[in-house]
């Protein structure tokens, strides 16, 4: 996973991630819980915060469970 990572103030995120063997621009838009994942233009999920600090992918393209906690890492430790 690479750390390069962008946080604008209005919880919209862009940092890439491995997926697939690719380096992909994740950009996630965080409303409340509900993260709104979008890689490469063509892959898109959500990913609900839940209380006990656990992410779970709610829909869209299924995800590895690595990603989906890289995915709520950054978002999470950026914030």
């Amino acid at each position: 996973m690479t750390d390069s990572f962008k946080n604008t103030t209005d919880g919209k995120y862009e940092f890439t991630i491995n997926y697939s063997e690719r380096e992909l621009t994740c950009h996630v838009v965080r409303e409340g819980d509900t993260l709104h994942v979008h890689l490469d233009n063509n892959i898109n999920a959500e990913i609900e915060l839940q209380p006990d600090g656990t992410a779970v992918q709610t829909s869209g393209d299924e995800l590895p469970a690595s990603s989906v906690e890289f995915i709520k890492k950054q978002v999470l430790e950026q914030a």
